[in-house]
């Protein structure tokens, strides 16, 4: 005896969106500038602004570029046209 089985409708995965808004990419930008600017001083042969400004770019300005919740872009235009 054959059992007949309802198709379901299947439901399409919604797209996943990037978690990146602006102000991270904003802030992702200077600590890269930081970083360059860190590098050039250690060409230079600065031995203590040097490290300062690597350490800073990469242990505190990139994490904080990762960790800070922006909104992505999509949900801005939509939040904007409500008000």
């Amino acid at each position: 005896m054959a059992v007949k089985t309802k198709k379901r409708a299947q439901k399409k995965p919604e797209e996943e969106k990037w978690p990146y808004g602006k102000k991270n990419y904003v802030l992702f930008a200077i600590s890269l500038l930081v970083i360059i600017i860190g590098y050039i001083t250690l060409a230079g042969g600065s031995i203590t602004l040097a490290p300062i400004l690597l350490v800073v770019g990469y242990c505190v300005l990139i994490p904080i570029a990762l960790m800070i919740k922006g909104k992505p872009e999509e949900e801005q235009l939509s939040s904007d046209s409500i008000k």
